[in-house]
């Protein structure tokens, strides 16, 4: 699950910022204070004791003839296309003309819920899927529309009837649909063409994609139930929150959990089933079978890519579990925050690199790496880049993970004597090129404005804070430790979308400075408060430490660092250099804006097009923009009734191009919630 700390202050918002092997670790009794590193300031080093080197491959792979970019206009899964580019290839809509843009059509699903009645809030971030001249939408009540893609108009719809509990998140939640065609269709049989829905409560669905019945071959009539493979510490669900990678005969899931709450969690697991019967193809687990009972997690909940030509699907891995310590995981988990290349057919690895070697700062990796044919020094690249919550741009070749750009391991700082039984890894990994999207060298500067307000409240808090660059662990001592970035810091689920003519990545990234502080068992019963939408204080039960999340915040919910709070960027990736960055979009307090040049923190990703262009909504003023790819200049705009915490879809149906946002809102953000579909295209 993405962790982005509420930024709620007071019923208002103020818009905030709200495989390398996992080194050899010493096998520490849980009683047992780890070792303690010196602190030193980051360096390069080519080698450093006890970090293993990468998994890489070592057997070339055969490329088929499947492009890595669909030769026609694709928008038929959660980012588009499987290579997570999220490009379009159509040139209706262009710089000159995009101002032009208008609502042809919206709808209001119903399904939506502020949390003030009997069901719990609503957060919707689904992507539209356009396919079979239909476009589908998936709502957080989990039920499937059928929609007329020039109108709006509803072919069918279905409900899954599930339970509208909150058994795994602080809201209800969906990110939308999955679409799969029989590439040789069986002529009069149903269910050639399928859509499927996940539930929280882990059930998937399938329905014909004509008719929106159910699939009744699919396991257990149209219903699969994936909790029939949580065996082990299945203290939750395997909640089905992100829809499947659907690639050839392979519907590929992960699942998500509950973060924050257990030492002892399901262990990661992703499962590859047959689209029409549901039966088990194969599994990848992701943590050691030796150490399963005592940690859990690592597990993919956001969305997977694939590269048909080399018959590889790549997984974003998430972090063990506890998420703020880890003695009870101290062994080898060489998967856990990495990505992991494996061959589609079979599930084995093929290659693996971890990007937070021993992670206690749950740095998820939360986005589906981006697949792209790059151009460096005049060589033709495969490409892959990883996008991770520390603002850090991980490239690698996806044939066999080795480096595009040197990637460094550099000594972090250590422990400070007060987390007993904790392990730090000496070493992280640092991308030399694309340069951090954020400075996390130094603490952050104070926001002058804020600190005035909050009469010296901010520097205070500064003060209390340990840091000494990225990675400096969490702390029983003061206020905890300073995070910049943690949970909703660097780039969230949305992830990087690339134009493959250009050469040219485009992402956004928040600003956001948060602190951690960790409770002996006695101080967290003590001392611990609630929890909001994803923030506030967790028990870590089974481990010796309970913690705490916060915002840094002052007394009127003010930032207490500097803006910007988000920007949107574009790397030249010949070169891995930064074209332009920008602040997009604006903070809200009291109904009030804040300047352009202080930007917004973001939800969800953005989308380019050949016609030069960035669609993309993201930001707390619920806007959807379109930008100049080249200049990054803001050229159109249209206010939704919440923020658009979804990536777009861009289509085309009856040569007309269009450009569809789902405007379904997320507490993180702002209060507003929304059940509104809105499609854009130039007039006719």
């Amino acid at each position: 699950m993405t962790r982005l700390p509420t930024l709620l202050v007071m019923g208002t918002m103020l818009g905030l910022p709200s495989v390398a092997f996992a080194q050899e670790t010493p096998q520490l009794e849980a009683t047992e204070t780890a070792p303690q590193t010196e602190t030193q300031t980051p360096e390069p080093v080519d080698r450093f004791p006890g970090v293993a080197d990468p998994i890489l491959s070592t057997t070339p792979r055969t490329r088929s003839d499947i492009p890595l970019v669909p030769e026609t206009a694709t928008w038929d899964g959660f980012h588009g296309q499987l290579n997570a580019q999220k490009y379009s290839p159509l040139t209706q809509i262009t710089t000159d003309n995009v101002g032009e843009l208008e609502k042809v059509w919206e709808i209001h699903t119903g399904d939506v819920s502020d949390g003030s009645g009997d069901l719990t809030a609503t957060v919707w971030s689904a992507t539209p899927v356009f396919a079979n001249e239909t476009l589908y939408i998936g709502t957080p009540f989990y039920r499937i529309l059928a929609l007329d893609p020039a109108s709006g108009e509803q072919k069918w719809s279905f409900s899954t009837e599930s339970t509208l509990e909150p058994l795994t998140q602080p809201a209800l939640k969906n990110r939308g649909v999955a679409y799969w065609e029989n590439p040789e269709p069986v002529e009069g049989e149903t269910c050639q063409k399928i859509v499927y829905i996940g539930t929280m409560d882990a059930q998937l669905f399938a329905v014909d994609a004509d008719s929106g019945e159910k699939c009744t071959r699919f396991g257990e009539d149209g219903v699969l139930d994936m909790n029939q493979w949580n065996t082990i510490n299945d203290r939750f669900p395997l909640s089905l929150l992100q829809p499947p990678t659907i690639v050839g005969n392979h519907v590929v899931l992960g699942w998500a959990g509950m973060d924050w709450e257990y030492a002892e969690a399901p262990p990661g697991a992703v499962f590859s089933v047959d689209p029409q019967t549901g039966e088990l193809q194969w599994s990848f687990e992701t943590l050691p079978e030796d150490i399963r009972r005592q940690t859990g997690t690592a597990n993919v909940w956001t969305h997977m890519s694939v590269d048909e030509g080399l018959n590889m699907i790549y997984l974003p891995v998430a972090s063990p579990s506890p998420n703020y310590w880890g003695g009870n995981r101290v062994e080898e988990i060489p998967y856990a925050t990495s990505t992991t290349a494996l061959d589609l057919d079979t599930g084995e690895v093929v290659w693996s690199r971890q990007w937070v070697h021993h992670d206690i700062w749950d740095y998820d990796i939360n986005s589906a790496p981006t697949l792209m044919d790059i151009t460096v020094d005049g060589e033709d690249i495969p490409a892959l880049m990883q996008a991770t919550k520390m603002g850090f741009l991980f490239v690698v070749n996806r044939e066999t993970g080795e480096d595009v750009w040197p990637i460094e391991e550099r000594p972090v700082p250590g422990g400070d004597g007060t987390v007993e039984g904790e392990y730090y890894a000496p070493t992280q990994p640092f991308p030399t090129k694309p340069a951090p999207l954020l400075d996390q060298s130094e603490k952050p500067e104070v926001w002058p404005i804020a600190d005035i307000v909050g009469l010296g409240s901010c520097s205070r808090l500064f003060d209390n804070l340990w840091y000494e660059g990225i990675y400096t662990p969490p702390t029983t001592k003061g206020e905890g430790v300073l995070a910049y970035p943690d949970s909703a810091g660097g780039v969230q689920w949305g992830g990087v979308a690339f134009d493959p003519e250009s050469q040219t990545a485009v992402l956004n990234t928040s600003h956001v400075v948060q602190y951690i502080k960790l409770f002996t068992r006695e101080d967290y019963e003590q001392q611990a408060g609630g929890s909001g939408n994803e923030s506030g204080f967790y028990p870590q039960t089974g481990a010796p430490y309970g913690m705490s999340l916060m915002n840094a915040m002052n007394w009127l919910g003010m930032p207490c660092w500097k803006p910007p709070f988000g920007e949107l960027v574009a790397l030249d990736m010949h070169t891995g250099d930064v074209k332009w960055r920008k602040p997009i979009g604006n903070s809200q307090k009291f109904g009030f804006y804040m300047p352009d040049n202080m930007g917004s923190p973001t939800i969800g990703g953005p989308a380019v097009t050949k016609g030069g262009l960035i669609f993309i909504g993201a930001t707390m003023d619920a806007k959807a923009r379109a930008f100049d790819l080249a200049s990054g200049e803001e050229l159109w705009s249209d206010q939704m009734e919440a923020p658009v915490v979804a990536n777009p879809a861009v289509y085309e149906y009856d040569g007309r191009q269009y450009v569809a946002f789902v405007s379904g809102g997320n507490s993180i953000l702002k209060p507003a919630v929304g059940d509104q579909v809105a499609v854009y295209a130039l007039p006719d």
